[in-house]
């Protein structure tokens, strides 16, 4: 089974060394355990040096491949350009600054083969889950929109907006997503749910950012969770609508 990491990075510089060394230790033992694993990071048009700096400690690795946006076209257009350039049979996302740690990720794959589903994502929302340092305002919204998903879409799935995730292949062949940013990633666990794909979560810790300032901006991605969920709930009010007419 070949393995793909895709890992969006804006204004990085200031953590690839130290990213480079948890990762270089992980890739070591996944190779071992599944054979290829390859690692897309996407440079989405960084204004300091983290594609040159990437490319100078990735650089012998033919397995691990920097493409660069010329400009920052957010979370959403990094996802799709990583996706495009992917090969493994599972296909992994997660950020680059290790606020899931690296080292979770065997477990992520040993979670989808034992319970044989198409997504797992991490939760650290879920009762066995947890959070170390966060800022409460970035947990306000980020438990906050969580819970209305919840509502809208699925009670059993505790965490809606994390990044770090494991998809086999035919999701993301299959499911297409239309966000440029930060909604992305719950657009298309929203839009393969209501596909019919599998989904389970695994209980994880979200910690504190160590390195750098994340690039979320809490008003703008707020807001546009807000449009969404909106649309699902008019979605759901129409399909209920039918479903009374046909009746």
């Amino acid at each position: 089974m070949n393995i793909s990491l895709v890992i969006p990075a804006y204004n990085e510089a200031e953590g690839v060394e130290q990213t480079a060394l948890k990762l270089t230790k992980l890739l070591a033992r996944l190779r071992k355990q599944y054979g290829k694993v390859e690692v897309i990071f996407v440079n989405d048009g960084s204004k300091d040096n983290t594609a040159a700096l990437l490319n100078e400690t990735f650089g012998g690795d033919p397995d691990v491949r920097i493409i660069s946006h010329e400009v920052n076209r957010g979370l959403g257009a990094a996802l799709r350009t990583g996706f495009m350039h992917t090969t493994g049979d599972i296909i992994i996302t997660t950020d680059f600054d290790g606020t899931y740690h690296f080292n979770t990720i065997p477990q992520i794959l040993a979670h989808m083969q034992v319970y044989n589903v198409d997504i797992v994502t991490a939760s650290p929302y879920h009762p066995r889950g947890g959070v170390e340092g966060v800022p409460g305002y970035r947990l306000l919204f980020s438990y906050g929109a969580s819970l209305l998903y919840r509502l809208l879409v699925n009670w059993n799935v505790h965490t809606w907006t994390a990044l770090f995730r494991a998809y086999r292949r035919e999701v993301i062949e299959t499911v297409g997503f239309e966000s440029e940013g930060f909604l992305a990633g719950t657009e298309l666990l929203i839009k393969a749910i209501q596909a019919g794909y599998k989904v389970s979560e695994y209980p994880t810790t979200l910690h504190v950012r160590t390195f750098g300032q994340s690039s979320i901006k809490i008003y703008r991605v707020t807001k546009a969770h807000m449009q969404y969920q909106l649309t699902l709930l008019a979605s759901g009010k129409r399909k209920r609508g039918l479903t009374r007419r046909r009746a």
